[in-house]
């Protein structure tokens, strides 16, 4: 499995290093911009910052914000560390999103580390994952490794393309 850790910390690399660029080209305004008139984002509610959600996924699927974005980042990869620290995993309303640019990427950075530190010491690669898949489905630990790898990947993509078309303007 030392292979596999090497190219699971190797992929998080390249993802986490396409996120920091973009995270070092954002402005504030730009984590609110709703890039369509049916789209997610955060909005405060008496004081805390609280996510659109939907428990099934609606059609059209409604475009995120970078707010949105960063805070299902910052949830899904929560609730991955918890379960690779077989820790207690977090409520989807717990997870607070800090509502800055600055706040947001020393958020994520921190995650980041944990999610580092706890990839490097686990040995649990082999073991059976219930996570992001229902148990009982077959996917290990280093799947969920895998597809935290992706997921980051993915959701760095979105941020990108949401600040290429703001940054271009109307059509």
């Amino acid at each position: 499995m030392a292979d596999v850790k090497r190219v699971l910390e190797g992929q998080l690399g390249i993802a986490w290093a396409l996120l920091d660029f973009h995270v070092r080209q954002w402005r504030d305004d730009d984590l609110f911009w709703e890039p369509a008139r049916t789209h997610w984002t955060m909005h405060r509610v008496e004081g805390a910052w609280v996510a659109d959600w939907a428990e099934a996924e609606p059609s059209p699927v409604p475009a995120p914000t970078i707010a949105w974005l960063t805070w299902h980042i910052g949830w899904w990869w929560s609730t991955a560390l918890a379960h690779l620290e077989q820790a207690d995993v977090p409520n989807r309303e717990d997870v607070v999103w800090p509502g800055t640019c600055a706040a947001v990427a020393e958020w994520l950075g921190n995650i980041h580390e944990a999610w580092r530190a706890a990839l490097s010491a686990t040995d649990r690669l082999d073991e059976e994952s219930a996570f992001p898949w229902p148990a009982g489905s077959g996917f290990s630990v280093a799947d969920l490794c895998a597809w935290v790898n992706i997921e980051l990947m993915k959701n760095a993509a979105e941020i990108g393309q949401l600040l290429i078309l703001r940054r271009a303007g109307p059509a």
